[in-house]
């Protein structure tokens, strides 16, 4: 995407936000964002572009760390609980309960019988958090294998983003397959009616930024909102179904 346009746009974008912001403050609204993806899909980068001109006060990014000894021994969406919205608030998740189904599951973090309880109890969960009226979206950054690879090569070389690295990152491109898998079954049992998936095509940062935005608000309720802003590519964000697949927006 061409770097001015891209500035110009994501500007625009951002205003809104703002607006939305003021609306979710005003009316107390709890808004609940998670985002999902293969290792250097973009998270940082989109997450950062949402919140950049947000209050600091009624926004907050999410990103947990290794859960501790107390925290294995819990009920596993204990440890994300504390962390949902107020009212009033934004929070966006940089990684989430989804963890159990993608790195857990593939590098054997959690034993089968943890992965299947996981699965049988997260439709419930998250339908309590539609039902209490909280504004919640899910997201899912894919790339292809081999714009996997130039990233993870781009953040050896970067001193500024080798904290980015990790141990599993260096496993990402090995077990791609895996990965895969884990995410199609992960689409196949937690796409819901009222918690739904969204699949964006990341391979072009720029307008997987600007297109996820675009789609957030285009969903969104508030004053002032500029509809014509907010045409987002169907190619690149959609929500999940076959179709992502055969228009290429799921990496094989």
């Amino acid at each position: 995407m061409d770097k001015k346009k891209y500035k110009k746009e994501l500007y625009l974008l951002q205003v809104e936000l703002v607006k939305f912001q003021r609306e979710v403050i005003t009316k107390d609204l709890k808004v609940c964002t998670i985002f999902e993806g293969r290792d250097a899909a973009g998270k940082d980068g989109t997450i950062k572009r949402f919140t950049e001109h947000l209050s600091p006060r009624e926004t907050r990014v999410v990103a947990l760390g290794k859960p501790s000894d107390i925290e294995k021994k819990s009920w596993y969406f204990q440890r994300y609980v504390p962390h949902l919205p107020h009212g009033g608030e934004m929070v966006f998740f940089n990684r989430s309960w989804y963890n159990r189904a993608g790195v857990e599951k593939v590098m054997g973090f959690c034993t089968q019988e943890e992965y299947e309880r996981f699965m049988q109890e997260v439709p419930n969960f998250e339908h309590l958090l539609v039902h209490d009226g909280m504004i919640f979206t899910k997201y899912y950054l894919d790339i292809t294998k081999e714009e996997q690879k130039k990233r993870l090569e781009e953040r050896k070389k970067d001193p500024l983003k080798q904290w980015k690295l990790s141990p599993i990152d260096q496993k990402a491109q090995e077990l791609w397959k895996e990965y895969s898998l884990a995410r199609d079954e992960m689409f196949a049992r937690t796409h819901f009616a009222y918690a739904p998936w969204y699949v964006v095509r990341a391979d072009d940062k720029k307008a997987a930024r600007i297109n996820t935005i675009k789609h957030f608000l285009s969903k969104a309720e508030y004053d002032g909102k500029d509809e014509s802003l907010l045409i987002y590519d169907p190619n690149i964000v959609c929500e999940f179904d076959q179709a992502c697949y055969e228009k290429g927006l799921i990496a094989p």
